[in-house]
């Protein structure tokens, strides 16, 4: 019980240290209905089956609609959808998430299954090297994403993790991840090194440089915080 304890209380200072990004999920249920949206609109709320990666990446999704018909998806099928995650991926998530929305109100997404802790995915055209791409990306800010979208970069190497006995609980912060600003055709990967110098001219909003005044305020770990507030405080 007293592991228990400890497990929980490393989890919620993960949450913590997230800054307001939820923590990507990698494992999902298959008992729990997860709610799919379909590129001509059609809405499937079924079963999980299985998710095909490729380096990380969904490749296709296997899911059970409420038919029974089982139905192979691919990533250009789907526009959207919430999934719901298992393990201590639930329990990371869910504390995120509701601490994000209880805050941010600004989101056009379900802020019901948010709440329930499911993660959304949405079709994304990502930039990877030289090659853009359509992919079904992980929304790690979804409920203050109206002007810039913060995606989960499966490749992303961490800075250092917490575990406990050997078992990882949480990872610690990704060193990269795939963004994209309002009127960017795509999102393109968005590295750790140099955010502090280059941060005047990625957000290009005063608000920012005078609510974030010191380099320690800049930091990459606080991506989460600036991309909030730009939601919120630039035009």
């Amino acid at each position: 019980m007293k592991k228990l304890f400890y497990l929980i209380a490393i989890v919620l200072a993960s949450s913590t240290m997230a800054q307001e990004l939820q923590t990507p999920s990698t494992s999902f249920s298959h008992k729990k209905k997860a709610y799919l949206t379909l590129s001509d609109g059609t809405e499937i709320i079924g079963n999980i089956n299985d998710i095909d990666r490729k380096k990380g990446i969904i490749k296709a999704i296997k899911v059970t609609d409420g038919a029974g018909e089982k139905r192979k998806l691919l990533p250009a099928d789907i526009s959207y959808m919430y999934l719901p995650p298992s393990g201590l991926d639930k329990l990371g998530n869910a504390i995120n998430t509701v601490n994000s929305v209880q805050k941010w109100k600004q989101s056009k997404l379900d802020e019901d299954l948010l709440n329930q802790g499911l993660v959304y995915f949405e079709q994304a055209n990502v930039k990877i090297k030289k090659k853009t791409m359509t992919l079904l990306a992980q929304l790690l800010n979804p409920s203050f994403s109206a002007k810039v979208k913060i995606y989960h970069d499966p490749l992303a190497k961490e800075t250092a993790s917490l575990g406990v006995g050997g078992l990882k609980v949480t990872g610690g912060i990704a060193k990269s991840y795939y963004v994209q600003k309002e009127g960017d055709v795509a999102a393109f990967k968005f590295d750790k090194g140099g955010y502090k110098k280059e941060f005047s001219y990625f957000w290009n909003c005063d608000a920012l440089d005078q609510q974030f005044s010191s380099g320690e305020e800049k930091a990459w770990r606080n991506l989460g915080k600036h991309a909030a507030s730009y939601t919120t405080d630039c035009e």
